[in-house]
């Protein structure tokens, strides 16, 4: 059984993690929130690409 982790995987899940905190932030800190979720969005963004773009490997 091959044990690796897929390319893009771990920014995919970081980046869900980051936009869920950001997510939960927005009542107290709603600015800083929103860098933070746009933060995450865009490693689930090239996470994904990593993982379609290196998926018959």
């Amino acid at each position: 059984m091959d044990k690796r982790v897929r390319e893009g995987l771990i920014p995919t899940v970081l980046g869900a993690a980051v936009t869920a905190t950001g997510l939960a932030a927005f009542g107290a800190y709603p600015i800083t929130a929103a860098g933070i979720t746009g933060f995450g969005l865009a490693h689930i963004v090239l996470g994904g690409i990593d993982l379609a773009t290196h998926r018959n490997k």
